[in-house]
């Protein structure tokens, strides 16, 4: 099990300049990026970076919410309720109330497949990292339990084994999942941050 603390995450100004991101993790299959996981701060209303070629999940972890606001209509990005995109739709955010932090998941379709899925409430249950592909575990809210340890919000448990996580009454993370579509492919996990 590999940990990035949320208070060692490291601002990057967004690719179009419109706000901050923190990098958390990103994967490579040999010298070719697959994947990247990061932190992003959305301070007003205004156009997403074009990420065209990759898939996106967008997660709102803080704040009241969005409209991804695109051509074809909205999608609707509720707080902790990932939302999947192509990362070449023409979106633009519109608050709800204010500024929010959203958790994105971005990745290659052609070389892997990723899900972000929420857990939340009492439960205990066994997480076990795919054969070819990595499970991370991003916290929410309370302080969940993986294995003995606890942690808090914005901290990543990158699993490299089967884990116990237990959440109680106030807990909440998300499980993200990323699988190699090449079972011979190695997918290298590179943890951002100071």
């Amino acid at each position: 099990m590999h940990v990035l603390n949320g208070a060692d995450l490291v601002e990057v100004p967004w690719k179009n300049g419109g706000g901050v991101t923190r990098n958390i993790a990103e994967g490579r299959i040999g010298e070719q990026g697959t994947w990247r996981l990061s932190r992003a701060d959305v301070a007003e209303d205004g156009p997403f970076s074009n990420f065209a070629g990759l898939r996106r999940i967008l997660t709102v972890v803080s704040g009241a919410g969005m409209d991804l606001v695109h051509p074809g209509g909205a999608l609707r990005a509720a707080p902790f309720a990932p939302v999947a995109f192509g990362g070449g739709l023409a979106v633009t955010a519109r608050l709800w109330d204010g500024p929010l932090t959203d958790l994105n998941l971005m990745f290659d379709p052609a070389l892997c497949d990723g899900t972000v899925e929420l857990r939340r409430g009492r439960e205990t249950r066994r997480t076990t990292p795919p054969d070819h592909g990595l499970t991370a575990l991003h916290v929410l809210s309370g302080q969940p339990r993986i294995d003995e340890a606890s942690f808090v919000i914005a901290d990543t448990i990158f699993l490299t084994t089967p884990v116990m996580v237990t959440l109680q009454d106030g807990d909440a993370l998300l499980e993200i999942t990323l699988r190699s579509l090449s079972p011979s492919a190695h997918m290298r996990l590179c943890i951002v941050g100071r």
